[in-house]
C-alpha cells in the first residue's frame, strides 16, 4: 500500500536539510555490502530524530535496534559533549559495516553499541533514558514499549519507527503487522503518555512521558 503519495514524498524530502557527509558515506556502504537498505531510517524520520533530540535537550538516549548507524549518528550529531546514546544491536554483518562509522569524532566519544539481544540488555542497562528509539524486530515491538516505559525519564520521549508497516496495520495478516497494531492500542490506551502518529515514511509515532 502506498502510504504518501510519491510525488508528495519527493516533493517534501526536498525540502528537507541534507544529511551530512559521513551519513551518505554511510549509505553508500551499506548499499554496496546488502541487498537491501530500506532499514536505513531515511533523510526525512532522520531529520525528526535530530530534531526531537536538539529542542528537548535530551542527553541521553537509547535506540533498540542499530542497522548500520544511520539514526544513532543523526541523533549523536543533536547530542551535547557530555551526550551518550547507547544502541543495540544482534546482526554482526550490521556491525560490520557501522562500526568504521561510529569509531569516528565525535560519535566514538558519544555512542556506545552493545550486541546482543536487547529484550536481555535493556533490563541490566543503568539508569534511565530522556529519549528511546525503537527500530528494532517488530514482533518484539509490545515488550519492547513495555520495557522503554520502565527505562524513559518523566518527560522523556519514546519514538517508534515503523508504525504502519506498509498498510499491514490495517488487515494485521502477519505477525509483524499485528505486533505492531498491538502495540499501537497499547500506546492509544496508555494513561501515563500523550502520542502522535505521523504518516511519515512507514509511519512513526512520537510518545511523551506525562510528568
Amino acid at each position: 500500500m502506498e502510504i504518501t503519495n510519491k510525488q508528495i514524498a519527493d516533493y517534501t524530502e526536498s525540502f528537507t536539510s541534507e544529511e551530512p557527509e559521513i551519513i551518505k558515506e554511510l549509505v553508500k556502504a551499506s548499499d554496496d555490502d546488502l541487498e537491501f537498505i530500506d532499514m536505513l531510517s531515511g533523510r526525512q524520520t532522520g531529520m525528526l530524530l535530530k530534531l526531537l533530540v536538539s529542542i528537548s535537550g535530551t542527553k541521553r538516549i537509547l535506540e533498540v535496534g542499530t542497522f548500520t548507524g544511520y539514526s544513532a549518528i543523526m541523533m549523536a550529531d543533536a547530542l551535547p559533549d557530555e551526550g551518550k546514546l547507547i544502541t543495540c544491536e544482534m546482526n554482526e554483518r550490521y556491525r560490520r559495516i557501522s562500526e568504521p562509522f561510529l569509531a569516528r569524532d565525535p560519535y566514538r566519544l558519544k555512542i556506545k553499541q552493545i550486541m546482543g539481544n536487547a529484550l536481555e540488555i535493556i533490563p541490566k542497562l543503568e539508569g534511565t533514558f530522556d529519549l528511546i528509539f525503537l527500530d528494532a524486530d517488530k514482533v518484539n515491538y509490545p515488550k519492547y514499549y513495555r520495557l522503554a516505559k520502565e527505562k524513559i525519564n518523566p518527560g522523556g520521549l519514546i519514538v517508534v519507527d515503523n508504525v504502519l508497516w506498509g498498510g499491514d496495520v490495517l488487515s494485521q495478516k502477519n505477525r509483524k503487522a499485528e505486533a505492531i497494531h498491538r502495540m499501537n492500542e497499547m500506546i492509544r490506551d496508555d494513561d501515563e503518555v500523550e502520542q502522535l502518529m505521523l504518516p511519515l515514511r512507514d509511519g512513526v509515532t512520537i510518545v511523551k512521558m506525562k510528568e
